[in-house]
C-alpha cells in the first residue's frame, strides 16, 4: 500500500511538469540557443527549486496538520502571473535585441509572413574565432523561477498528500517522490522544447523565430491572465 502511494506520487510529479504554466515557464528559459544537455540541466534545476518549496512548505503544513489559507495561495498564484509576464516579455525583448523580425513576403500571388534574423552570420564567425570553454554559471534565474512555482503549487500538493497518506513519514515520502517526478519531467521537456532551438538551417531559422514569438506572447498572456483572475 505505502509503495503504491509512493509510486502514484512520483507520476504525478512527471504529470506536474505539463501544466501549462510550468510550460510556459521552462519554455520562456529554454529559447536561448543554449542545446539540449544546457536545457536538461535548466530544467532539472527548476524542478530542484520547485520541489525544494514545495517540501518545505508541505512539511510544515504535515506537521502543523493544516492546509494553506486560500487567501495565500492566491496571493502566489498572482505572483507566478507577474512571473510569467516578465518571462514572457524577455522572450520578446531578447528577440528584438538578438535582431529576429517578421517581413511579409510576395511568392506566386501570395503573401507570407517570414521570420528573419539579419546578424545570424555574423554570430557564426564571432563563434568560431572565439572556440574555448567556459565554464557555465550555476543557473540561479532558474532555481528561483522553479521556488515561485513551487511556492504556488504547494496548496494543491498538500491537500494531495493530506489524501494520500496515512502518517507524516509515508507523507513526506510522498512529496519527496513527487518531487523527483517533477524534476525528471522537466529536464525532459526542457530538452524537447530546446530541440528546435539547437538545429541550424534557414528553415530551422525560422521557424525557431515563429516558435519564439508564439512562446513569448503566450508566456506573457497566460501570466495577465493569472494576474486578471486575482484582482478581478
Amino acid at each position: 500500500m505505502e509503495l503504491s502511494v509512493l509510486i502514484v506520487g512520483f507520476m504525478i510529479g512527471l504529470r506536474h511538469a505539463l501544466e501549462v504554466d510550468h510550460v510556459a515557464a521552462v519554455a520562456s528559459i529554454v529559447t536561448q540557443k543554449q542545446g539540449k544537455t544546457a536545457a536538461l540541466r535548466h530544467g532539472a534545476i527548476w524542478g530542484l527549486g520547485h520541489t525544494i518549496t514545495l517540501f518545505v512548505f508541505g512539511s510544515i503544513a504535515l506537521l502543523a496538520d493544516t492546509l494553506i489559507p486560500d487567501q495565500m495561495a492566491s496571493m502566489l498564484e498572482c505572483a507566478v502571473g507577474f512571473m510569467l509576464l516578465y518571462l514572457g516579455v524577455d522572450v520578446l525583448w531578447r528577440m528584438r535585441r538578438n535582431g529576429v523580425h517578421f517581413h511579409v513576403h510576395q511568392h506566386h500571388g501570395k503573401r507570407h509572413l517570414h521570420a528573419h534574423q539579419h546578424h545570424a552570420d555574423m554570430a557564426h564567425s564571432d563563434t568560431s574565432a572565439h572556440q574555448h570553454q567556459h565554464t557555465s554559471p550555476f543557473p540561479m534565474r532558474t532555481l528561483m523561477i522553479g521556488i515561485m512555482h513551487g511556492m504556488a503549487g504547494s496548496a494543491a500538493l498538500v491537500v494531495l498528500t493530506l489524501n494520500a497518506a496515512h502518517n507524516l513519514w509515508l507523507g513526506l515520502g510522498y512529496m519527496l517522490l513527487f518531487g523527483v517526478g517533477s524534476i525528471a519531467g522537466m529536464a525532459l521537456l526542457s530538452a524537447a522544447i530546446s530541440l528546435p532551438f539547437s538545429l541550424s538551417s534557414y528553415r530551422i531559422e525560422r521557424f525557431t523565430g515563429y516558435l519564439q514569438l508564439g512562446i513569448g506572447i503566450g508566456t506573457s498572456g497566460l501570466g495577465s491572465v493569472m494576474v486578471f483572475n486575482f484582482f478581478y
